[in-house]
């Protein structure tokens, strides 16, 4: 027997499986020796903090980054890493600190696409009453469920094609400007070629070049 669901209702239990959601991605860029600081904030233990990172422009595409709690304690860093993506667990209630730091590089900026989410794990309740729209109730949740893990996989497919996308572009870009200049010397050394070449026949129809007359 087929039925359908009220639009209202898979919009109401979808909102009660994901929880609450707070998240920010941001697109930043950091200088030559410049180190940047992000903060969210945890309002209680337990809650899973998701961050993600990629470096879309500049030298080798690499970054360091590290991540502290409230007690300044470093729980997650890296060195050189091209991007990342984390799920941790906030242990302590307080302000989280997302730290990246460009030293490497002594005139290179970075570009970076970084986003920063903090999640409470969803939880199943039962029914009111057992056997009360458990089957139904049951089936939409499986589907929901379904749904968003394909659309975190969605998304984590796009941020990375985002990221490939970005960096193309760059090394483009770069190899674009590079064969400008290679072309610019050249048409220049051509050009200096020649007028060195007249410059050499002159001086045998010159005074000063007598002793290379036949």
């Amino acid at each position: 027997m087929n039925f359908l669901i009220p639009p209202f209702l898979v919009l109401l239990t979808f909102l009660q499986l994901t929880g609450t959601t707070r998240a920010s991605a941001l697109t930043t860029a950091i200088g030559a020796n410049e180190r940047l600081c992000f903060f969210a904030d945890v309002d209680k233990a337990g809650e899973k903090i998701g961050f993600y990172f990629a470096v879309q422009a500049g030298g080798s595409f690499d970054i360091d980054f590290d991540v502290k709690d409230p007690a300044e304690k470093v729980i997650l860093d890296g060195v050189r890493e091209r991007q990342g993506d984390y799920v941790l667990t906030a242990n302590t209630i307080g302000e989280y600190a997302f730290c990246f730091e460009n030293d490497m590089s002594t005139l290179t900026e970075k570009l970076i696409d970084f986003d920063i989410m903090v999640e409470s794990e969803p939880r199943r309740e039962p029914p009111a009453k057992p056997g009360q729209i458990s089957e139904h109730t049951s089936a939409l949740e499986e589907s929901i469920f379904r749904l968003n893990g394909m659309l975190q996989n969605i998304k984590r497919t796009q941020k990375y094609f985002h990221t490939r996308e970005n960096r193309g572009f760059d090394i483009v870009k770069s190899t674009q400007n590079r064969l400008f200049w290679y072309a610019v010397f050249e048409c220049a050394g051509v050009i200096g070629m020649a007028f060195l070449q007249v410059y050499i026949l002159q001086t045998f129809f010159t005074k000063t070049g007598r002793r290379y007359k036949v």
